[in-house]
């Protein structure tokens, strides 16, 4: 690994789909905001001959970050695929946003990807969500390999960051984490930085200088030799000690030199098998270059050192209806299994859909068998339909490059599956299977909108539809009590984001109106009301006289009704009526308009006419009744409650249970989880943690997450209450 010197590759530009698993590598790159992933991508398509200058393709677009919303953002906000082909090699690097509001564009892309590249800019260090990741790709045993970025930056160090990766991503082993290159510097600038302008391999012993624009490999200078040797016989220790040769090591600490052959044998298997992280450098090339610095390097560890589609362990797979099947995975030969990672809209071309075919072959204009997960409580319907495809092709950039046929382990762009959903499972018409769901964060942060027009009325609810089938992360709410609609995102760029797709993709103009959570009423002690509703305007009347009685009941006990009435005061056949008279205006509210819950009305009495007495004349005197109850008590607002699990760092669980506290919370407990982290169960009011998804990754730094469930409704602090009234009344 490290041995060659490469050239411009002879396949500039064509990157084709593999004919076979074993040549397909799926890898990820993944880091914080701002660390350089896309800027990396663009350097390995240009080193791999893909694109004709730094970041373009020929049409001159980017082959990542392309989308217009994205340059106006000016970061990452989706998932982008990018084929390149180095040796024979078909790679799907896989760019993801690196914002904590896409993180359903991170997972879709780990779910997609055999192995993960760790992007970390040497300028900022690791941060705890990085961090966090770390540890989710461990434990699924996912092969990683580090590599910092921004070495041009004042005051970067590649030998401080890699102890500072050995130390965050190491554990107890921080001996796996090692670089295979060190960098070599030249001349310092006027303000006393020294540019990196090679590298230096440690198992080779060649220096590879990038200085000219291209990889040149010589011999290091006697001055770079006890460095080198230093850090040489590191890496070799941590090699041979992650060696499934279990002699090795003795051998070598016996004095035996280990041929530099066997050494980069054990290095890739160890690589592939996830119990090595290589560290290594990587820049963009300089205007008018054609490979950057590190990026051959780079590209010869994806190829040689991580895994083919071969070795991952597949996702389970079961039928439609749940029962277990076992398949050949990754083989072209079994039947179909593939997943939607990605949807998409293009103006001209309609629905994308980015899939990863784990089994069999997927090939154009085929009929297929769409099963969905059924996410309903996010919008999403369930499904199990035949489509036909459209065509497939590979993606790069505005460009989409047709192709035949996909094979088991590699990744292709679907057209015009109008039902498929990301998630979704795309098997054969004659065996449907289901694929186990990846996990996908809770939305949290509620978005209330309304049309802005009576023709943006018309479109908005196709408009809602196309974008939860686009996002999972994204849950589409029609409130039945505060009649709002809402659209739950992650976080407020998340929001910005959707809005901005409606506006632009979809033509829907939405506003934006403070969210409302669903309160509800309930009477504070006992009261008695008497309706009264009495007519005469020519023909039949209206004669309907009841007397109830109305007490609070414990919560959750919602409306009883309950009929006391002797001598036949109120007929039989009405009585059922004044009931559905008081049950309607339970619904409608007797003070602030919300829902009337957890009282009992007990109809004592009541008066009747032979003629004029009807079903509606008692409905209305039932709810006429409750008014004037209503009138004469003291009326308690209630308030939803949520049941709130925070997971945060122990650093910062003083700083979040005082937040708690300040929102009206209760702590209910505090848990010693894995990893330093301390789960905190609280209950809080639902009209205080509206915004607590942007609040939370505040406070704790994005280390922290939280979910939530309504646990009941109880009252509203009195202060609380009269200022919700003096809201109402202001907007009414």
């Amino acid at each position: 690994m490290g041995d060659k010197a490469h050239t411009h590759p002879g396949a500039a530009g064509r990157a084709t789909a593999a004919d076979h698993p074993p040549s397909v590598r799926n890898v990820v790159l993944v880091g914080h905001s701002g660390s350089g992933k896309t800027t990396l991508v663009e350097a390995l398509a240009l080193t791999a001959g893909a694109v004709n200058r730094a970041g373009r393709v020929e049409d001159g677009g980017c082959v990542s970050d392309y989308d217009d919303m994205e340059h106006r953002q000016q970061r990452s906000v989706q998932l982008s695929l990018v084929p390149v082909e180095w040796d024979g090699i078909k790679i799907n690097l896989l760019d993801t946003p690196g914002y904590a509001d896409f993180v359903g564009e991170l997972r879709a892309g780990l779910r997609a990807a055999d192995a993960a590249l760790f992007v970390v800019s040497a300028s900022d260090g690791v941060d705890g969500p990085t961090r966090m990741l770390w540890e989710e790709c461990a434990a699924v045993g996912m092969p990683r390999a580090i590599v910092v970025t921004h070495l041009e930056a004042a005051r970067a160090d590649f030998e401080e960051m890699t102890r500072i990766c050995a130390e965050a991503f190491g554990g107890e082993d921080p001996d796996a984490v090692l670089p295979l290159y060190l960098p070599l510097h030249g001349p310092p600038a006027p303000d006393g930085h020294a540019p990196v302008t090679g590298l230096v391999g440690l198992l080779s012993r060649k220096l590879f200088d990038y200085a000219s624009g291209e990889r040149v490999a010589s011999e290091p200078g006697e001055a770079d030799l006890p460095q080198l040797d230093e850090a040489r016989s590191m890496l070799i220790e941590g090699i041979i000690s992650e060696s499934e040769d279990e002699t090795l090591m003795e051998r070598y600490l016996g004095g035996e030199q280990v041929d530099v052959k066997t050494l980069i044998e054990d290095l890739e298997r160890a690589v592939a098998r996830g119990v090595f992280f290589p560290v290594l450098a990587a820049a963009p090339a300089a205007e008018g270059a054609r490979q950057g610095l590190g990026t051959v390097e780079l590209l010869e560890l994806i190829t040689r050192g991580f895994p083919t589609p071969l070795e991952r362990a597949a996702p389970r797979v079961t039928t439609p209806e749940g029962a277990g099947r076992e398949l050949r995975m990754c083989d072209p030969e079994e039947s179909l299994v593939a997943e939607v990672v990605k949807t998409s809209s293009d103006p001209y071309v309609g629905r994308i859909s980015m899939v990863r075919v784990f089994s069999g072959t997927l090939r154009a204009d085929q009929t297929v068998h769409v099963s969905g997960h059924g996410l309903t409580d996010r919008g999403h319907e369930d499904h199990d339909v035949d489509e036909r495809i459209g065509a497939l092709s590979t993606p790069f950039g505005k460009q989409q490059r047709p192709v035949t046929h996909v094979i088991a382990g590699d990744l292709a762009c679907v057209a015009k599956l109008t039902r498929a959903e990301t998630g979704d499972t795309l098997s054969a018409k004659e065996d449907p299977l289901l694929m186990a769901p990846w996990d996908m964060p809770d939305p949290l942060l509620p978005l209330a909108i309304e049309a802005h027009s009576k023709p943006d009325e018309d479109k908005l609810s196709q408009g809602l539809a196309r974008l939860v089938a686009e996002d999972p992360t994204m849950r589409l709410e029609h409130n039945q009590d505060t009649h709002q609609v809402v659209l739950w995102c992650l976080g407020e760029a998340h929001a910005d984001v959707a809005l901005e797709r409606l506006r632009g993709r979809y033509g829907v103009q939405v506003d934006v109106v403070p969210h409302r959570v669903p309160l509800r009423e309930t009477f504070g002690g006992p009261a008695a009301g008497r309706g009264r509703h009495v007519k005469q305007s020519g023909g039949h009347g209206q004669y309907a006289i009841c007397e109830i009685e109305v007490e609070p009941l414990p919560g959750g006990s919602g409306i009883e009704f309950v009929d006391k009435v002797v001598g036949g005061a109120v007929p039989r056949q009405f009585i059922p009526s004044v009931e559905k008279g008081v049950r309607a205006q339970a619904a409608k509210g007797v003070a602030a308009g919300h829902p009337l819950i957890d009282v009992r009305v007990t109809l004592r009495d009541g008066k009747a006419h032979s003629v004029d007495s009807s079903d509606a004349a008692f409905q209305t005197a039932g709810a006429l009744a409750l008014r004037e109850a209503a009138a004469e008590a003291r009326i308690h607002l209630l308030e939803p409650v949520a049941e709130v699990s925070v997971l945060v760092g122990d650093d910062y669980v003083g700083a979040v249970m005082s937040d708690l506290s300040g929102r009206r919370g209760k702590v209910l407990g505090t848990e010693q989880t894995s990893g330093g982290r301390t789960l905190i169960r609280a209950e809080v009011p639902e009209i205080e943690i509206g915004r607590y998804a942007v609040d939370l990754r505040s406070l704790s730094h994005g280390t922290a997450r939280f979910d939530r469930r309504y646990a009941r409704h109880e009252p509203m602090p009195a202060q609380v209450a009269d200022r919700m009234r003096e809201e109402v009344r202001a907007a009414s």
